[in-house]
């Protein structure tokens, strides 16, 4: 079941190991339905390089193990995965990665600040990647953390631990976010370095929110 699903999500997972946003085993991937609410999501414990189409397993937002064809489980970190479905409505793929300088802030407990124009495009609502609390990994004290800075941004840090982003649409647009993310980490990270470990301007929310496709630009039929 859900084959187009479990082949976008296996792509992306191993595209994050070969980008080097994910190593060993780190990091883990879903989409969800959008007819039947199931999630499709990767497997705990498995090199992302031999994973196939028929490894991903299928949940329903309850945790209830659907399918799962080559007897694997779920990763552990389902439940933050499930948690984010429930609290928002409008997401369907989830990516989660330990890119290094994420990390890094996710680590030292910092958000990013908006020092680059593009983090409008991060869904973000306070000019910044906010960082959730710590959570044990596997817990429900790692799902409960996510649902006040899912509700802020489309991308955010989990203390300790990694970086996630979300989208609405599906798992190469959460992806692509995902790797904006490890980007504008990076960008910061230069910046404080650069500059004494001082903190650079960054744009208020006012700013971000204003975006508009410029008016001037002309479609025939239109």
């Amino acid at each position: 079941m859900l084959e187009s699903l479990k082949k976008d999500v296996v792509q992306i997972a191993k595209r994050a190991q070969k980008d080097g946003l994910c190593k060993h085993l780190s990091g883990n991937f879903s989409a969800r339905d959008k007819e039947t609410g199931y999630v499709v999501i990767t497997p705990t414990q498995v090199d992302r390089e031999l994973l196939t189409a028929r490894d991903m397993v299928v949940l329903d937002l309850d945790a209830n193990v659907v399918e799962n064809l080559s007897g694997l489980r779920p990763t552990s970190e389902s439940l933050m995965h499930l948690q984010i479905y429930k609290t928002r409505l409008d997401v369907n793929a989830i990516a989660h990665t330990h890119s290094m300088y994420a990390t890094t802030f996710a680590v030292l407990k910092k958000p990013i600040p908006a020092v680059v124009y593009e983090v409008a495009n991060l869904g973000v609502s306070k000019s910044r990647i906010p960082v959730a609390p710590y959570g044990r990994p596997g817990s429900t004290d790692l799902s409960d953390s996510v649902i006040e800075p899912v509700q802020e941004a489309d991308c955010f840090l989990l203390q300790g631990h990694g970086a996630v982003a979300v989208d609405g649409r599906e798992i190469y647009d959460a992806y692509l976010k995902a790797s904006y993310i490890e980007e504008l980490a990076q960008l910061y990270f230069n910046c404080l370095a650069a500059n004494g470990g001082q903190e650079p301007d960054y744009f208020p929310p006012e700013e971000l929110q204003s975006w508009a496709y410029p008016s001037q630009i002309k479609f025939p039929n239109k």
